[in-house]
Order: C-alpha cells, then sequence, then structure tokens
C-alpha cells in the first residue's frame, strides 16, 4: 500500500523514493510488479536456450566483447570486428535472443507488451522481463555461452556499410567492459580496463572497433545526423541516503557502441524489407518547433534556413560545440526539446520510408535491446520468422496497435523516470530554498516554464517571472519552494541587477 507523506518522510531516501517510483509507474498505466503467472512461468525456467538444429551458427570462438554502464547486467548486444578485403572491416554485432526463452502470449510477453519498456528511476529499476531472465539467462552475461540473432555488416574504410546479413549464432561474450573506462583507456587519460588484459587480442579489438565506428560517425554526421550532447542525472546514494545527483556525460564509448546500434538497426529494417515482411520503424518527424531553433540560431550569431534542414542544423551544433564547449550539453538540451519525440509507425515492405530526421537515416528499426524494449522483440520474432520462411507472427493491424502502444508507454515511462528525478531533485534541495542559481530554459508552454540547473544536474518550474522565456533562454533563479512526494522544485526569475 502507498504511505501517506507523512510516513514517508521519516523514510529513507531510497525508501521514499522507490514509493514515489511505483504510484508514479500505477498513475501512468504501467505494472511495477510482475503477475503471479509471470513469476510461476519464471520460476519454471530451468536454463538459457541451446541452439537446436544447423540453422545456428557456432561463432563461440569470436572475441566478442560487450561495453555497458558499470553495474549493467541486462546485456542486450556484443560486438566485434573482422577484417576484410580492400581495407574494409567486417563488423558483427549479436543481439540477445530472448524470444527464444519469453514466448509470444505467455505470461511474461504480457507483462513485457503491457509496459513496453524498463524503467530507470532514481531508486529502483522495474525491469521489463523477470530479473532471473533479462540479467541472468537472456543476458549475453560474461563466460556464457548464449543464442543471438548476428547482423553482420561489410564496412567500408569510409564508414559506408555495404553488403549485410542476418542470422542465428551462439556466441560467448568474453569480455564484459564498461563505458567510462573503455572510454579513459582509448582517449589515453586511464588504464586498459581488467577485461582487456585478461582476453589477449580484445584490446586489438576495441582499437578497430573504435576506428570503424569514429569512420561511421563522421559519415552520419555528414549526412546531416544531429551530433546532440545532453546531460543524464545519475542518482549517487550513501547507504540509503541520496548524495547528490551528477551528470553523466557521452563518452566514445558510447559513440562506439551507438553508431554500431544505429547501422545494426538499418540493416535488420533492409532486411525486413526486402523479404516482404512489415516492421515496426522509428521515425523521428520534422522538427515541432523549428521557427524557435532558428530563433536560438540567430540569438547566437548564426543563421539556418526558414524550412527544417538537418545538415544545416548539424553545420550549427558542430560550431557551437567548437566554440563553447562547456555549454554545447545546455544547446543540445534545447535542440532535443525542439525537435520533439521519436515515436514507432508500421512499415509495410515496398512502402516509402519516413525518414529519423536526427539521425540523418529513413531505414531504422529498433532492434537491439530485447531484454528492455518490447518493439525490440517484436523485430526478432519478425526477423525468426522471415529466415524461417514463416508467416509474420503478428497481423499488420496488430502491428499498427502495438506501434501506438509502444510510443504512449515509452512516453508514460519518461514521464515516470521524469517524476522520481525530480522528486529526488527536490530531496537534495529542501535545505536549499533561498539559495540562487544560473539556469537554462528547457520547456515552454501553456502549462508552465522549466529550467534547468547543473550542481546538483535539477530540473524544476519556473512559478514567478516566467513570462517571455522560451526554451533555450538563460537566466537567474531562487529557489523558492520544494515537495518531494510530488515532485515539485520550484523556483523564481531573479532580475538582473
Amino acid at each position: 500500500m502507498y504511505d501517506s507523506p507523512m510516513n514517508q518522510k521519516t523514510a529513507p531516501c531510497r525508501d521514499r523514493l522507490k514509493s514515489i517510483a511505483r504510484q508514479a509507474m500505477l498513475q501512468r498505466g504501467l505494472l511495477p510488479d510482475f503477475s503471479v503467472a509471470a513469476v510461476a512461468e519464471s520460476n519454471a525456467i530451468a536454463g538459457a536456450a541451446t541452439a537446436a538444429g544447423p540453422s545456428f551458427r557456432d561463432l563461440r570462438s569470436l572475441l566478442w566483447a560487450s561495453i555497458d554502464n558499470d553495474d549493467s547486467r541486462d546485456l542486450d548486444q556484443l560486438s566485434v570486428a573482422v577484417p576484410a578485403e580492400g581495407g574494409a572491416v567486417k563488423v558483427l554485432v549479436a543481439v540477445a535472443d530472448v524470444d527464444a526463452v519469453v514466448k509470444k502470449g505467455s505470461a511474461i510477453d504480457g507483462h513485457a507488451r503491457a509496459n513496453t519498456t524498463s524503467v530507470y528511476t532514481a531508486a529502483e529499476i522495474f525491469p521489463m522481463l523477470p530479473e532471473k531472465l533479462s540479467t541472468d539467462l537472456t543476458s549475453l552475461a560474461e563466460g556464457q555461452e548464449r543464442l543471438a540473432i548476428v547482423v553482420e555488416m561489410a564496412v567500408d574504410a569510409d564508414g559506408a556499410v555495404g553488403e549485410s546479413d542476418v542470422y542465428q549464432a551462439v556466441v560467448v561474450n568474453h569480455a564484459k567492459l564498461a563505458y567510462n573506462s573503455v572510454a579513459a583507456w582509448l582517449d589515453g587519460t586511464g588504464p586498459a580496463p581488467p577485461g582487456l588484459s585478461a582476453v589477449a587480442g580484445i584490446d586489438q579489438q576495441l582499437r578497430t572497433q573504435d576506428r570503424v565506428a569514429q569512420a561511421m560517425k563522421k559519415l552520419r554526421h555528414q549526412h546531416g545526423a544531429l551530433s546532440l550532447e545532453t546531460i543524464e542525472a545519475r542518482p549517487v546514494f550513501d547507504g540509503d541516503s541520496l548524495a547528490d545527483l551528477r551528470a553523466d556525460e557521452k563518452t566514445r564509448a558510447h559513440e562506439l557502441i551507438e553508431d554500431f546500434m544505429i547501422a545494426a538497426n538499418g540493416v535488420t529494417a533492409r532486411y525486413l524489407d526486402r523479404r516482404g515482411f512489415p516492421s515496426l520503424r522509428r521515425v523521428l518527424r520534422s522538427p515541432e518547433r523549428w521557427e524557435r531553433i532558428v530563433e536560438l540560431a540567430t540569438g547566437l550569431g548564426e543563421r539556418l534556413p526558414s524550412e527544417p534542414d538537418a545538415a544545416a542544423l548539424e553545420g550549427f551544433l558542430g560550431k557551437r560545440r567548437q566554440a563553447d564547449p562547456a555549454r554545447f550539453p545546455d544547446i543540445s538540451l534545447s535542440v532535443v526539446k525542439l525537435l520533439g519525440r521519436g515515436e514507432y509507425v508500421l512499415e509495410l515492405s515496398g512502402q516509402p520510408a519516413e525518414d529519423h530526421f536526427g539521425l540523418a537515416v529513413n531505414d531504422y528499426t529498433h532492434s537491439t535491446a530485447p531484454n528492455r524494449r518490447f518493439p525490440d522483440l517484436i523485430t526478432h520474432r519478425l526477423l525468426k520468422a522471415a529466415l524461417a520462411g514463416r508467416p509474420a507472427p503478428y497481423s499488420n493491424g496488430e502491428l499498427s496497435e502495438l506501434a501506438r502502444h509502444c510510443t504512449d508507454q515509452e512516453d508514460a515511462a519518461s514521464k515516470v523516470e521524469r517524476q522520481v528525478r525530480k522528486s529526488a531533485a527536490a530531496l537534495l534541495l529542501e535545505s536549499r530554498i533561498g539559495d540562487r542559481f544560473d539556469a537554462i530554459v528547457t520547456g515552454a508552454a501553456d502549462k508552465g516554464t522549466w529550467v534547468r540547473i547543473v550542481q546538483p544536474a535539477a530540473e524544476g518550474k519556473v512559478v514567478h517571472g516566467y513570462k517571455g522565456l522560451d526554451v533555450g533562454d538563460r537566466i537567474r533563479v531562487e529557489l523558492i519552494d520544494t515537495d518531494v512526494e510530488r515532485g515539485f522544485v520550484d523556483f523564481a526569475k531573479v532580475e538582473a541587477s
């Protein structure tokens, strides 16, 4: 039962935030707990799926490695690079075959279909799949044989993806690596992570993968992919007490995985289209508030065309990153808010593809995180049917409804995560009423105006002095009130002296 605010004020920070998160989940139509039937199904699963038949390739000997957050256990993908002819490199991305364990129509599948995503809050993770699966039996855990869907693609020296293929395989993760330590090693600012020295050849693997990913990134941005660098707040606990909200920055290792996943998702979308299968595409339509993006650029001495132009926007972002790298995340956040949200849509084979404005691609699905996202699990089921020559496991009508549902639930999950972040920020700031902060306006609409401060990395509402403010404006604010249970952090604009 949900605790009253009076009881919550005496609870440890983590427990207090957990209660807030669970209540937020229920209010947004998300399920914080698995059903009795789903738990029973999970308990009955004895082990990981094993290969059956000659359709699975044995790729266990390849030097597969994962790169994820330090504390991540729900490992969805591995990568490896193999030199090819003419200076090209063959990149292989292995994605966990979750469908081999989670069957369509099962109680576990029903929970995943209801929520459609794992929800990552400041106090607790609400996984889409039972942890017995997502962090173990369907995770590409280090040293474990696992079934995977493999996307193979030849990448030229300039970063262009050429021939590609999709197939099933058995793989082994030889090194579980983390973003920050890998990035520091790649940049020459830190030692080699332990996983690199433990397995001969992994270090050279990462150097090759990094080189290929950087070429792919350069080519994407030449085509208009946006160089966005937003700040994500990560909770830091001292025991059960919330000590800080620290900003996580994007690293070179993040970029390596990002570029490989974008390419793999493109290969997957095109494979389904070639085989005559429908797919759930991930699209970001033309910016909802391009005119405000133009105003932002003008205010910084730059010019953008009157109509949405991804390549021109990328040119502007590149100049701002070079001119003011410290404040570039603020510009990125403003642009992200003004671009609008991505969504899932049904695409039938042979019909014109819708673009993803931010990635500058028009063949894009989600397929690389099936432990965490239901659209990826749907895509895998479509892929496996195509590989086996079976009919699609979902009707077009069902896929259209799932596209809408997944978009709505993703939005609901984002709102829960944001609400709990704001509750965490209110916890940290409740003793600092009257303090003043530099801030950037991150949202401006009829329902309110929001700003972000840097330390702690927190967002709040401007309740006094908000008239005339718009996304991207820099102002000075004073903290006037907090409400932890409702996630309210209220500021007043301070007039310049």
